[in-house]
């Protein structure tokens, strides 16, 4: 029997920011979410920005996919403004959610801010690969991913097959 590791899937971080894709601000969530994966054992294979747009964080997201990301990581976008549409994009991308991934960040969010609840974080698949959408603000976003870090390696683990043979 083998156990797979974190270093064993492939990671794509996705930041959403209008801002940070124009160059007016140095993104910050996506280098301090690669840093906590990093800790964590994973190895980050590509880092993207794109703008606050639905069919450009689409785009993204199938791209990543298409290149069999197990994975995928985005930060921003997940807000009350006009302009945060990352749930809506993720939501047209994946093909099933896993909501007990973002009501744990939530609810662990709500242990730093009475906030967390605004977040409109969505969690899913699409073939073999793992989509979590996390806040924009670094400290928010790696608190969210904490609260669910111990369980990323059986979700991608399961989503990606069986790591052993059974013998009847």
């Amino acid at each position: 029997m083998s156990t797979k590791r974190p270093e064993d899937f492939s990671v794509a971080i996705l930041t959403i920011s209008d801002r940070s894709f124009r160059g007016e601000r140095e993104d910050r969530g996506g280098p301090a979410i690669a840093k906590e994966l990093e800790f964590i054992g994973f190895h980050i294979d590509t880092q993207h920005i794109v703008p606050d747009e639905q069919v450009m964080i689409e785009q993204a997201l199938r791209m990543f996919i298409a290149k069999r990301i197990a994975l995928i990581v985005t930060t921003g976008g997940t807000g009350l403004g006009p302009r945060d549409v990352t749930p809506e994009a993720t939501r047209n991308v994946i093909t099933r959610e896993v909501p007990g991934m973002a009501e744990e960040m939530r609810r662990k969010g709500l242990l730093q801010t009475k906030y967390s609840i605004l977040s409109r974080s969505v969690c899913g698949i699409c073939e073999e690969s793992l989509i979590i959408n996390l806040p924009g603000n670094p400290a928010g976003a790696v608190d969210s991913l904490q609260s669910i870090s111990g369980t990323l390696v059986h979700a991608l683990s399961v989503l990606t097959g069986p790591t052993f043979t059974h013998d009847a």
